[in-house]
């Protein structure tokens, strides 16, 4: 299946890229993963795919091993952006949602390769047996605290995977809040990271400036979103940019994302994301 995306990154984006590479801040790439597994979730191109299968995964982790890439830790990765000496060949691994198929076949690979990754849960889809949703397992919290026991490190990803724009304050201020007391009863640890869930409307600054305090007011010192490009010391540390991953990112691919290949899709992602926010805008005032 085509995907100008990729066709733009590859063969115009990343090369521009290494040219001007001498003139770029430092920057650290965090890796968005969701489900490692053959389960499409419903979306057919592959822009849209949340999953990787457990072979391309494997691929992945052990190209970056390979490569001299290591890992860092999300909650480290602030003062490592603002030092900028020590950053070459670091990221960071991060899952949105908790889907059991990480225990089973994502963090495996990721231990064999000395690598580390933050988990956000949905904590109202983490059970105490697995829970099945859109044909899927979630973790349970003995599977939580299993690899929280070897290192890996657990974030907010709301309770119910709500789409926070549409709530009112108070039943926004319970998703944030009631997720984050969960996790750190039943792991008996601070919870410091929040991830967005859906696509995070960086246009609506009004709403952006009040979710920043209300995570603030709750705890919280670092968040990842879905905005897409690479960590800087210039970024919202609480809505941190990200790259998508998926099956689709072969080595290659991979590689020109770490770069900066891949940086560019944030102009029209945010394009998209105003078209449609002043649509909404109008229409209200119409109506």
């Amino acid at each position: 299946m085509l995907r100008l995306d990729r066709l733009i990154t590859l063969y115009f984006a990343s090369p521009l890229s290494r040219v001007l590479r001498f003139r770029s801040i430092a920057s650290v790439p965090i890796l968005a993963y969701h489900s490692i597994s053959d389960n499409l979730f419903g979306y057919s191109h592959p822009y849209y795919q949340i999953n990787t299968s457990p072979g391309v995964f494997a691929e992945q982790m052990k190209w970056l091993r390979n490569n001299g890439y290591r890992t860092l830790d999300l909650h480290d990765l602030p003062s490592a952006l603002l030092d900028g000496t020590n950053v070459a060949k670091r990221f960071v691994i991060t899952f949105d949602d908790g889907y059991r198929d990480i225990m089973r076949d994502g963090w495996p690979v990721m231990h064999q390769c000395g690598f580390t990754a933050t988990v956000f849960l949905a904590t109202d889809r983490i059970q105490r047996r697995p829970m099945r949703f859109e044909g899927a397992d979630y973790l349970t919290w003995q599977d939580v605290s299993e690899l929280y026991a070897q290192g890996v490190t657990f974030g907010s990803h709301t309770a119910s995977h709500a789409d926070l724009r549409s709530l009112e304050p108070e039943e926004m201020d319970y998703e944030l809040g009631y997720s984050k007391e969960t996790i750190e009863q039943m792991l008996g640890a601070a919870v410091r990271s929040f991830a967005y869930p859906f696509p995070f409307p960086e246009e609506d600054t009004h709403f952006t400036r009040y979710l920043a305090d209300a995570l603030e007011n709750h705890g919280f010192q670092i968040g990842v979103s879905t905005a897409i490009g690479r960590a800087t010391v210039q970024s919202n540390q609480l809505f941190l940019p990200r790259l998508p991953m998926n099956s689709w990112d072969d080595p290659r691919m991979l590689a020109a994302k770490l770069r900066g290949g891949y940086d560019w899709m944030h102009v029209p992602q945010l394009l998209h994301k105003r078209v449609h926010h002043n649509i909404s805008v109008m229409q209200r005032a119409a109506g």
